[in-house]
């Protein structure tokens, strides 16, 4: 849990930092902020680079709860990843802002279980050969207010929600019936939060963002928590352009009902991102 709060502290601290060197800046040096910082929208686009951690579990009212499975351990899937990651932003005025965010995450794998595995409505055979696949989109919404605003730095509230769209299934030949069984759980799991943000400029051409977010609640038949967390450095390259280089991380549990199915998803992945920033 440690890496969970990094953000926050050193969020916390750059802070104290921030409010003592404008206590004692001069009104001229203040006002000197480059128009990249204060832009009214920002568009970025770019990758990320997760180590993620999967566990999983799918049963039926037939087979009972399924088999508990890590995904990175138990059916050969990359810890390591390379996905597109997206965000649009509005600064509607000097305290608002509304952020978009999307990320892309498709992951499969051919592996030879050393077990049996019940998923689903059926059970997989040790030493069988299975295709799963594991595929996500996270869209998130969220909107900010700056409860501190100043030229140089602003440190605010947000509420937002993650909406995570995911596919998640098993398939393996056999030599009966159809030659095949397969199994999969689609599920849209809306999960709210809420948290802190800054923003700081520490020169002219270097600011930092950074934001923490946790909430655990259910949904009708849907159960959620989840904890992100986020900062990034954007170095201004020439006007309206900038490079982002930061940390991501997103821990989710999510536990699912449905008609036929149900499971339980606990998914948490971190990592560097490099974007490339258009603001005017």
């Amino acid at each position: 849990m440690k890496k969970h709060y990094l953000t926050l502290v050193f969020s916390l601290l750059s802070s104290l930092v921030l409010m003592a060197q404008d206590s004692i800046a001069s009104p001229s040096l203040q006002k000197n902020i480059p128009d990249w910082y204060t832009n009214k929208f920002e568009f970025h686009l770019g990758a990320f680079f997760p180590l993620n951690n999967t566990q999983v579990r799918v049963g039926s009212n037939n087979s009972g709860k399924g088999t508990l499975l890590d995904l990175e351990d138990n059916l050969g899937f990359s810890k390591y990843t390379t996905s597109f990651f997206g965000t649009a932003s509005w600064q509607v005025s000097k305290r608002s802002r509304f952020d978009l965010n999307y990320f892309y995450l498709s992951r499969s794998t051919r592996y030879t279980i050393d077990k049996d595995i019940v998923f689903g409505e059926n059970t997989y055979h040790a030493d069988a050969e299975i295709e799963a696949f594991f595929n996500t989109q996270i869209l998130r919404f969220s909107y900010g207010y700056a409860i501190i605003y100043k030229p140089k730095y602003q440190i605010g509230a947000l509420i937002g929600t993650h909406v995570l769209f995911g596919d998640i299934g098993l398939r393996a030949e056999t030599n009966i019936g159809s030659g095949e069984i397969k199994d999969n759980l689609d599920f849209t799991a809306p999960l709210p939060d809420i948290g802190i943000w800054n923003k700081f400029l520490i020169t002219k051409k270097l600011g930092l963002y950074s934001n923490v977010n946790y909430l655990s609640l259910k949904i009708n038949n849907i159960q959620g928590r989840i904890l992100s967390y986020n900062a990034a450095l954007s170095y201004n390259l020439i006007p309206k352009v900038n490079l982002n280089l930061g940390y991501t991380g997103l821990n989710f549990r999510v536990d699912i009902e449905k008609e036929k199915l149900n499971g339980f998803l606990k998914w948490g992945y971190n990592g560097p991102t490099i974007t490339a920033m258009y603001a005017f």
